[in-house]
């Protein structure tokens, strides 16, 4: 019996999975189905869910002056609290007053936090704000729910079928089970143990005041790069939906400022203009899609997401000729010419010196954002700053992550990709999440260099103006890279799926975009539900491809590559209409000799040297 198949086993002796007689719409998602009119919890993702909230906390439990309230308001549950909050307590004495005997003292800045009698001290809240809510007893609708929205404290709850949406959605890690006595106990003793954990591993480290900024940057610069550092990785798959409330979700939304980089050119791919402006899907180019985003959002909600342009010398007069198409009210977009300093400081790639290399935008963006222009975003009440990898055709601009960033107070965060190496992204949902070294990430992602790695980092950063405003002044802006999330108070990597990392640097990246493997919804990119694999096929094209206009010509139409695992083409090969591939293909052409694929073919598993093969 494997390690997960016991744990299954032990919540469904809690009687976890079974639920109430109700089953609100959001809750859904949780539930198998009903039996005997009641709803029954998947306890797939239960575990899920409590594998996600105890990672969150063993993480906050590592700055030694983080504190937890243990919310309570059931009498069966007090004695498995207090036994847990007394071998919490035993960990770190500052810990001590994490229960919350009375109501309002998180908002009321007015409330007594203490009393002092003859003989002994009282605590009845702790005398400080604190890092995360745990609530055990969701059922009664307490105050504490909106007073922890209202200061941006994350909450941990037990959640059930029938939890109303108004506070369901206030609850940043929530666990989907039956709150049944076992549990409560269960859960009790996982958060224990993992906090002793946390506690034994940072043993010989000390404990210590918190870290200031200079004290962060420089354990930066001291210990870049060594086996120790973790980041925390959130699956995207479980953050918090968007609230329904349009007003709520517009005020989020108003807070956004879109920054994309058009300083890379399509030379070595035979384009003479800006690589975001060759068409990929449809007609439509990778400026069309992002600003196609924009605008469909700005109109739903109301709201003003701006989308500043940052070009190169050689690019802005081509991009301000096509701005004019876009004359729509629903968008304001700002061009702007990088300096000559900037251009020079930049690290060129292969493609020779008009293309600037994408993973430098992060440190280009700090040396732009810097001075009268972070000033200007920050008066107009925007706080969070979209970062997108001038490379990657599918980024999205996803208001979920932006309210998970709001919902957590989270500084910065990557947009990473697991790696079709490790084999494995069906388990992405269970099994990549919680805190990964930093050696299991790279931000090289052809497929030569990934094995052994667990993420991709797609170079799509989300930032807190506020934190960029913080660190102006101090020697964090001597670093090279915003990629040393050290610096920042609270950093996260979200896990996404490969359909949202679609670089174009090739024509074979180029053939996967047009093909009937993703078509194009509202600006974003949308994966075939027929391709079953988990990851979107290898393709190599030979050099006979390499310039757009030879690959044009050697394909009459696209061909169908949804059931395609590789593809590797060699010589003077030329592409029919309607063609068809499937499985691992290899067309390699004699010297000298065009192979032409006819109209209408269907290649499954097959080697083509001649056209006598076909």
């Amino acid at each position: 019996m494997t390690i997960h198949s016991v744990v299954i086993q032990k919540l469904l002796t809690t009687n976890a999975h079974i639920g109430r007689q109700v089953a609100t719409h959001h809750f859904k998602q949780f539930t198998y189905g009903f039996r005997n009119r009641q709803a029954i919890i998947d306890s797939d993702k239960t575990l899920i869910c409590l594998r996600n909230a105890l990672n969150f906390l063993s993480y906050l439990s590592r700055d030694p002056s983080s504190s937890f309230l243990f919310i309570n308001t059931n009498p069966l549950f007090q004695p498995i609290i207090d036994e847990m909050t007394i071998r919490v307590s035993s960990l770190s004495p500052e810990r001590a007053s994490s229960l919350w005997k009375l109501r309002g003292f998180l908002t009321n800045s007015f409330s007594p936090k203490k009393f002092r009698s003859r003989h002994k001290k009282l605590v009845f809240a702790p005398t400080k704000m604190p890092d995360c809510v745990v609530i055990f007893d969701t059922e009664r609708k307490s105050s504490v729910f909106l007073e922890a929205e209202r200061l941006g404290i994350p909450i941990v709850a037990l959640v059930d079928s029938s939890m109303p949406w108004e506070y369901y959605k206030k609850v940043t890690y929530p666990i989907p089970a039956n709150d049944s006595v076992q549990f409560v106990y269960l859960v009790c003793n996982m958060i224990t143990k993992c906090l002793m954990l946390e506690k034994k591993k940072d043993g010989s480290k000390g404990i210590g005041k918190k870290a200031t900024i200079e004290d962060k940057v420089e354990s930066a610069g001291e210990s870049e790069g060594t086996a120790s550092d973790e980041v925390l990785v959130v699956p995207y798959d479980n953050l918090a939906p968007l609230s329904d409330d349009i007003a709520e979700s517009k005020q989020l939304l108003d807070k956004l400022v879109v920054v994309k980089f058009n300083g890379t050119s399509g030379k070595n791919l035979g384009f003479s203009g800006p690589k975001s402006l060759m068409e990929v899907k449809n007609g439509s180019t990778p400026l069309d899609l992002i600003v196609n985003q924009i605008q469909l959002l700005n109109s739903k909600y109301g709201c003003n997401i701006p989308l500043f342009l940052m070009n190169s010398k050689r690019t802005h007069s081509d991009i301000l000729k096509v701005l004019e198409k876009y004359s729509s009210p629903d968008i304001d977009i700002h061009p702007f010419e990088q300096g000559e300093q900037t251009q020079h400081e930049s690290i060129f790639s292969e493609g020779g010196e008009d293309e600037w290399q994408s993973s430098n935008h992060g440190a280009q963006f700090l040396s732009l954002i810097n001075g009268a222009t972070l000033d200007a975003l920050l008066s107009q009440g925007k706080e969070y700053a979209l970062v997108v990898n001038p490379d990657n055709v599918a980024s999205v601009v996803d208001p979920k992550i932006l309210n998970h960033l709001a919902q957590n107070s989270i500084e910065y965060c990557s947009e990473v990709m697991p790696t079709t190496s490790t084999g494995l992204i069906n388990f992405m949902a269970s099994s990549l999440q919680g805190k990964f070294k930093l050696e299991d990430f790279t931000s090289d992602h052809t497929q030569k260099f990934v094995k052994g790695f667990k993420f991709i980092d797609t170079r799509n950063l989300w930032l807190d103006l506020k934190a960029i405003k913080r660190l102006v002044g101090t020697s964090a802006l001597s670093l090279n890279s915003l990629s040393n999330s050290k610096i920042f108070e609270k950093s996260v990597g979200i896990s996404i799926p490969q359909s949202r990392f679609l670089p174009l640097n090739s024509t074979s990246d180029l053939l996967l975009l047009q093909s009937d493997l993703y078509s194009c919804n509202e600006g974003i990119l949308v994966r075939n539900d027929e391709r079953v694999s988990p990851s979107d096929p290898h393709i190599a094209l030979g050099p006979e491809f390499k310039k757009i206009s030879d690959f044009k010509r050697r394909f009459t139409t696209i061909p169908s590559i949804v059931k395609l695992d590789s593809l590797e083409v060699a010589g003077d090969v030329w592409f029919g209409a309607n063609v068809v591939l499937k499985g691992k293909v290899i067309i390699d052409a004699n010297p000298g000799l065009p192979l032409r694929i006819p109209d209408g073919a269907v290649l499954e598993d097959e080697e083509i040297n001649s056209q006598a093969d076909i």
